[in-house]
This record gives structure tokens, C-alpha cells and sequence, in this order.
């Protein structure tokens, strides 16, 4: 039974994902009995083309199901998110993404997993924990051979969604718009059902009045003689009539005027909440898209230390130096990236400016849906050298400012990627753990940050000058500051460890003395050997040195 929210109502984001052309806006008009300023692709250009190009909002309530039944509510409301499937598009598939709270997956009954599809399941696993899959267009099978087409696309999505944390997703077969665009209005097929495991599978979403008031805004417009709609979803915190609220781009405060929910009046409104909010006058076209908030409750950001997690199925390489594009709420910006983590070996432990990081040339992959606990899970493995990285935390450099909350979840893709190749373009995903706010953050910041690199240097044992101490040529250039290197450690291919003394000579050899009895020496005693290490390189040690570079 759909009907129109009232009473104590409790909203869940319902986000309807999928690639284009998979029925979407359809599917959303179908379960939907009232629409917002924004739904059903009403942006003219969208009409003109046929597509969805921007997030469409609609919702519809049902009695509260049984097993939410003694909470504090009356009625469950879906707030349907429409996002758009283009892959050029893909910006706005992430913002939205980024606000809700369960998600519905929709797959062309006659196509299967696509392109945008699979970018689309890999966001969700990033964002939610809670999945419906819809296979639309189940008019388009032959009835007679409809029950078993269905079948074969079930168990292939099944087994798609086996190495997933959707794994026990149900999948519903509908029709939203039986005979497509010109079909019949009301017609829909498997929309009840769907409805059923909507309410069976849905939850209640942590949900807190607490906090700083952030309302992430996704459509504004102007009403002569009232003021400027703002309309969005809260993201935190609440917010009231006649509260001040401000919008950090433009730098202005704006008093709330009035308030709606889906065309109903109200005066409260908090996290989770989808609302339009009428404040004083300002020009719309200032603000598409961006965040609100309490005054003084967002930050400037130029910078951020993230902790970092590739996506499986990215083929390509995440490199130290690289750039990709890096979505934080609606915003998206170009950064550079630099990566580093616990030395090899190190047990996993959260971020601290006291640690000692080792430099990284590349981001490792792991599974999304690890079911280790976090701290082990995060803990990433080289199966080329097949030891443990450890934790892999990134340093993000924005090419321009970014407003928003100091530990908002990021997103890295290839944007820029050819949007008709079948590759995955979402490479990473993270969390801002340390937020770069000082615009002098080279000076301030990135000194404290303590990341070492790992280098090689190799020699040959020229001579042993003593028990305790051997001579070392050809692992430095005579004009080297040996200065730099003393005290370090070095390894020779024997198993000795023993440390670098200093220079030897003005030609770059050194001498490193062998705490303990070099071992090789009494072999070359007893056996007379002692030109070998002139003459035979087969008795020629090889030597590492471990560099630390800040």
C-alpha cells in the first residue's frame, strides 16, 4: 500500500542506479506518488534527449513494516534518488550516491551487467551497505519464454554478486513501463513485489540530530517575492525556521525563511532529511550545486591525508605523482597523489604524525568485501614480492580549494578515459583522516610528515683491513658527502650487519667496521686465500645500504 507520508515519518534514501537506458526514470515514476521540483528528467534538456542528466527526486510511503513496528515512527518514506546511467555523467552518479542510505541496482533484463552497471555496484559497495537488484524490461521476453529467461538472468547476477558484500541482495524481475515510452500509463509488472522487499530488507538508518547543521544542496532556483529554494538532502545535523545558515562558496549568510518535505510544510528538519529551504534573496545560478551550513562549520581545504583503498577492478595503475580526478560530495577536483605506509611487516595502525611512513610507488589492490577485521583488513599484500605492504595512506594535493566536512569520504577515478572502452574508470576510494586547511600547508604541514624511501647501494669488499673492519669500493662517487652516510647500516651477502665508519681514501671508498668477528676471515686464514679478493670475484662480497631520505 503506497500512500502519502504523514504522521512521525521515518525517510530512507533509495538510490536507483544503473547503466542508460536500463529503465530508471521509469522505474521511479512507477513506485513514486509525489515528485519534487526536480524528478522524472524535467530539465528540458533532458526531455530534448531522451536521458537522465541530472539527480531526479520523488518519494512514496508505506505503513511502517513489522519489523520496525514499536519505533518512534508512523510511516516509512522511500526518497527515490534518480541518478543519472550516462558514463559521461559519472560526477553526478558519485554526489548522489553519496546520500543514501540503500540502493536499488537496475539491470536491462535483455542486456545484463554493462559498463555502467558494474561502475555503478562497485560505488555502492563504496557507499552502502543495503542493495535491491531490479531486472527491468521482463515484457521484452517472449511470455512463453519468460519464467525461464528470468531464471537464467537471476543466476547470472547471483553469480556476479557472489565476490560482493551484496552477495544476499534480493534480485525482483519487473516491467516499470510495460511497451516502453508509448506503452500504457499504470501498467507496471512486479512493482508491488518490489515494494514487499523494499520494506523486508529496508532499516532504519543512523540517523542524529547532533552536530553541526551540513545540507548538501543538489538544485536551487528563485521564487519572485519570496526568495531562493534551496532544495537538498541534510547531511548532518538539523536545522529551523529563522536559523542562519551559510553558504561557504559564495561567503554570505542567509536567514531560513520556510521550509517543505515533498510539498508539505514543516518547521524542523534533521540528518537524512530531504527538504526545499526558502531563505533570503540571492541570485540561483551562484549556487548549482555545493554544500550549506552552520556558520563557521565547513573548512577550506587544500590539501588531505587520506587513508587509501584501490578498486579491484581498476586495471590500471595508481601511482605516486599521478593525478585523477578526486569527488568529495558534489565537488569534484583535480589532485596530485603521493602514497606511503607502515613499513613492510609493521602491524596496521591508524594515522599519526609521529610515525615513521616508507615511501610507495604504487597503490595495491584488495578485495572490497573483506570480511577480516578492519585493522587486519586494511593491511594490503604485494603478491609479486608476496609480503605485507601494510596500511597504504595517500597524500592529496588539490589543484583548487575544496569546501567541505574535515572527514568526508573521496573518490578517485579516471574521468578523462575513454567512456566507451569496457573498463572500470573508479580507481580508489578513501577517507579524509588528516585535512590540509593552512594555505601554507608546504611550510606547516608537510614537514611534519615523516616518509622515508627505500634505496640500494651495492660494493665490493676490496680488502679486510682488520678483523672488525673491511674496505668497501665502488658503491659511492668520489665527490660523495660521506658525511650523509655514516652510521648506516649495511648488510653484506655473507649475513654480517655492520656499519659505515666513513670515508676511506678521496677515490669514494669507505670503510664499514663488523661488530664481532668477520666469519669470512677465518675461512681466508686457514686457507691462505687472502688474494682471492683481488683476483677471483666469486669471493667478492656484495654489500646493501638501506637509505633513509626524509
Amino acid at each position: 500500500i503506497r500512500m502519502a507520508a504523514s504522521g512521525r515519518v521515518l525517510n530512507v534514501n533509495l538510490g536507483v542506479l544503473g547503466h542508460i537506458d536500463s529503465g530508471k526514470t521509469s522505474l521511479a515514476k512507477a513506485l513514486s506518488t509525489t515528485a519534487s521540483t526536480a524528478s522524472f528528467d524535467k530539465h528540458p534538456e533532458s526531455k530534448e534527449r531522451g536521458i537522465t542528466l541530472d539527480l531526479g527526486f520523488s518519494s512514496f510511503a508505506v505503513p511502517l513494516p513489522k519489523h520496525m513496528e514499536g519505533l518512534p515512527y508512523d510511516t516509512l518514506q522511500y526518497t527515490l534518488v534518480d541518478c543519472p546511467g550516462h558514463a559521461s555523467l559519472i560526477r553526478t552518479i558519485i554526489g548522489g550516491a553519496q546520500i543514501i542510505d540503500m540502493m536499488m541496482l537496475v539491470v536491462d533484463a535483455t542486456k545484463g551487467i554493462q559498463t555502467q552497471t558494474a561502475e555503478c555496484l562497485v560505488i555502492g559497495e563504496i557507499l552502502c551497505d543495503r542493495m535491491v537488484v531490479v531486472i527491468n524490461k521482463i515484457d521484452l521476453f517472449p511470455e512463453a519464454k519468460r519464467d525461464n529467461s528470468i531464471e537464467k538472468m537471476t543466476k547470472r547476477l547471483s553469480k556476479t554478486l557472489a565476490s560482493t558484500k551484496f552477495a544476499s541482495s534480493p534480485i525482483i524481475p519487473v516491467s516499470a513501463k510495460p511497451g516502453g515510452p508509448e506503452g500504457p500509463e499504470n501498467e507496471s509488472i512486479g512493482v508491488d513485489r518490489l515494494i514487499e522487499a523494499l520494506n523486508s530488507f529496508s532499516s532504519v538508518p543512523r540517523r542524529s540530530s547532533v552536530g553541526p547543521f551540513i545540507f548538501s544542496v543538489d538544485h536551487c532556483f528563485g521564487i519572485r517575492g519570496q526568495g531562493t529554494v534551496m532544495t537538498g538532502t541534510i547531511l548532518n545535523g538539523s536545522v529551523a525556521v529563522n536559523d542562519t545558515v551559510e553558504i561557504p562558496s559564495l561567503k554570505v549568510a542567509k536567514k531560513v525563511k520556510s521550509m517543505q518535505s515533498f510539498h508539505q510544510p514543516i518547521q524542523r528538519a534533521m540528518q537524512g532529511d530531504r527538504v526545499g529551504m526558502c531563505v533570503t534573496q540571492f541570485d540561483p545560478k551562484q549556487l548549482e550545486r555545493g554544500l550549506v551550513c552552520m556558520p563557521g562549520a565547513l573548512s577550506t581545504l587544500y590539501g588531505a591525508i587520506v587513508s587509501m583503498h584501490k578498486i579491484q577492478y581498476f586495471k590500471g595503475p595508481v601511482a605516486t605523482k599521478s593525478k585523477f580526478h578526486v569527488t568529495v560530495g558534489h565537488d569534484t577536483v583535480m589532485a596530485r597523489l603521493s602514497i606511503f605506509g607502515s613499513p613492510p611487516g609493521s602491524v596496521p595502525r591508524d594515522f599519526s604524525f609521529d610515525q615513521e611512513y616508507c615511501h610507495q610507488d604504487e597503490l595495491l589492490a584488495k578485495p572490497m568485501s573483506s570480511p577480516q577485521p578492519a585493522a587486519v583488513a586494511a593491511a594490503v599484500v604485494d603478491d609479486d614480492k608476496d609480503v605485507v605492504i601494510g596500511v597504504q595512506f595517500g597524500l592529496l594535493v588539490f589543484e583548487r580549494p575544496v569546501t567541505c566536512p574535515l572527514d568526508s569520504l573521496i573518490i578517485g577515478s579516471r574521468l578523462d578515459a575513454d567512456i566507451h572502452s569496457n573498463t572500470c574508470r573508479i580507481a580508489f576510494h578513501g577517507q579524509i583522516i588528516e585535512a590540509i586547511t593552512d594555505k601554507a600547508y608546504t611550510e606547516t604541514v608537510l614537514p611534519k610528515l615523516k616518509v622515508y624511501k627505500l634505496k640500494k647501494k651495492e660494493g665490493v669488499v676490496e680488502r679486510v683491513q682488520d678483523e672488525y673492519s673491511v674496505i668497501i669500493k665502488s658503491m659511492f662517487k668520489k665527490e660523495t658527502n660521506m658525511q650523509l652516510f655514516a652510521g648506516l647500516r649495511v648488510k653484506l651477502s655473507t649475513g654480517e650487519d655492520g656499519v659505515i665508519e666513513g670515508s676511506f681514501g678521496q677515490s669514494g671508498k669507505v670503510k664499514v667496521r663488523i661488530p664481532g668477528e668477520f666469519r669470512c676471515l677465518k675461512f681466508l686464514k686457514d686457507y691462505q686465500c687472502f688474494f682471492l679478493l683481488y683476483n677471483m670475484r666469486v669471493e667478492s662480497r656484495l654489500l646493501e645500504l638501506l637509505i633513509r631520505l626524509g
